[in-house]
């Protein structure tokens, strides 16, 4: 039983290693094609701001958090050598939370520039927008690093008691602490998830009833079928995204419950999405960008004619 469980945790360990190094290069993709663009252009447009710092967060955040997975099943005991733990763990959850928070405004970005309400505050928020855009980046970075630093805490604590507490009334006292300790780490990172996922939430559903709305007119008003079917790719597109977000955030929630219970197994299976999502979400820009779509299929032509 013993070699199934070693052989099952090798198995997803090759998984997820794959996992991370596509969603680097995938990313790696998006940020070289925006560096490019930016050097020609000498500007970026709002939209490009936050593709070039989300795929900056998935490289930085799936490096990082490839790495503590690496050791924390291979080689454990490096994350005992003071400080290595306390600084794979706050960077892991500052790039994590700075993927999650960039991407939910990303969401909100397209939701405010392509949905179409005859609301007043919609308006403004429509005419404004690009402005807004860099202070909502800044605020998506300062609310992560916030949560690094309390990982940070948190890591240096357990480590610190974990280490020096022997007398056991001592020890206990410090036990009731950690757990008092570890249930606020952890419902700060529910709360940051819970946020993040319901700004996504209301900016797919506006904007995938605002679509909607708007292709059921088309139709009625017997316009373009090219228009049409533009908006039909539009909302796929969104809903695809919904959908994969949708999941992410019943992972990352199952992983807080069954990180608490010390659930190894169930938390390693959840893994192997979670780090698929980064580059199956990245494919996802991709193909709804023009401009990376034609770059990609541009280098694939180039392989496939060597």
């Amino acid at each position: 039983q013993q070699s199934n469980v070693t052989s099952y945790g090798a198995t997803a360990l090759a998984i997820i290693t794959l996992e991370v190094f596509a969603g680097m290069w995938i990313n790696a993709f998006i940020l070289c094609v925006l560096c490019i663009g930016w050097v020609k252009k000498k500007t970026l447009n709002s939209n490009e701001k936050i593709l070039l710092l989300l795929s900056c967060s998935r490289i930085s955040h799936l490096c990082f958090s490839g790495v503590n997975n690496f050791l924390s099943r291979v080689y454990p005991n490096y994350l005992y050598v003071h400080p290595i733990l306390q600084i794979l763990a706050s960077f892991t959850t500052f790039f994590n939370y700075s993927n999650l928070w960039v991407s939910a405004c990303l969401c909100g970005f397209y939701c405010i520039k392509i949905a179409n309400f005859r609301n007043r505050f919609f308006i403004y928020l429509k005419v404004k927008i690009d402005r807004m855009v860099p202070w909502l980046l800044l605020g998506s970075m300062l609310s992560a690093l916030a949560m690094g630093i309390i990982i940070y805490d948190l890591a240096e604590t357990a480590q610190r008691n974990n280490l020096t507490f022997t007398c056991l009334r001592n020890f206990w006292e410090e036990n009731i602490r950690m757990d008092k300790h570890y249930f606020s780490a952890f419902f700060l990172a529910g709360f940051g998830y819970a946020a993040s996922f319901m700004a996504v939430i209301f900016s797919a559903l506006f904007l995938l009833f605002s679509l909607w709305r708007h292709k059921h007119r088309m139709q009625t008003n017997s316009m373009k079928d090219l228009s049409v079917e533009a908006h039909i790719r539009a909302m796929k597109s969104i809903l695809s995204f919904f959908i994969m977000y949708s999941i992410n955030f019943v992972c990352l929630i199952l992983t807080i419950i069954y990180s608490m219970k010390n659930e190894n197994t169930m938390t390693l299976l959840i893994s192997i999405y979670l780090y698929a999502f980064p580059g199956a979400h990245s494919l996802i820009l991709i193909f709804s960008n023009p401009r990376l779509e034609k770059a990609l299929l541009k280098i694939l032509s180039c392989v496939k004619c060597k």
